[in-house]
């Protein structure tokens, strides 16, 4: 079984995400034993958001490439083949700003591009990425999951739809919210997603 994780929190050590998605991992590695597992740190091994050069080497002939074209093409095609490989995605996602870190939209621009993951057709687009289990571990410091709170939540509506639009349609949130709202609070969050990673 392969495992692509991926860490997005700018936090270090201070991360809520993080430990709950080494938590999921060892969890997963402990069910199905023998697993492969690939783990980007995107806070320190930091991909480059798009820019015009880039997303222009698409357009230009392959001899005609810059060096950064030439570069940023590789990461971008590993990138692709260890998102199409992988056939459990664990992203830890924190919510920043009502929102996901731009380090891992970075990310998903990379693997979001069409006739690798997705392809347009006469009848809309279709999801090349699907047959993959995703657990997203999102954490929030406020409480989201309520109707007041789901208005401000464009981190795991986000995410879900993305997916899905790859053709990813198996997608479980392990869910730790209200982690800054004092010690009580914490360590229910906390709780919470342990035990929802316990049942995972």
């Amino acid at each position: 079984m392969k495992i692509l994780h991926i860490d997005s929190s700018i936090l270090a050590a201070n991360s809520v995400s993080r430990g709950l998605t080494q938590a999921l991992v060892d969890a997963l590695q402990s069910k199905h034993g023998k697993t492969e597992v690939i783990r980007y740190d995107l806070a320190q091994q930091e991909i480059p958001h798009l820019s015009g050069e880039i997303l222009g080497a698409a357009f230009t002939e392959q001899a005609d490439w810059s060096e950064l074209q030439r570069t940023e093409a590789a990461r971008s095609e590993q990138l692709i083949g260890e998102f199409l490989a992988a056939e459990i995605l664990i992203i830890g996602a924190p919510m920043y700003n009502f929102s996901i870190p731009s380090q891992l939209k970075a990310w998903i621009d990379r693997v979001a591009v069409a006739g690798r993951t997705f392809k347009y057709t006469e009848n809309g687009p279709v999801g090349l990425a699907g047959g993959k289990k995703v657990y997203v571990v999102s954490s929030r410091g406020g409480v989201y999951s309520n109707e007041q709170g789901q208005q401000m939540d464009f981190q795991e509506d986000y995410l879900k739809t993305v997916l899905g639009f790859l053709g990813i349609s198996d997608v479980q949130f392990i869910r730790a919210e209200g982690v800054a709202m004092g010690g009580d609070a914490r360590e229910a969050a906390l709780a919470a997603a342990k035990a929802a990673i316990a049942a995972a």
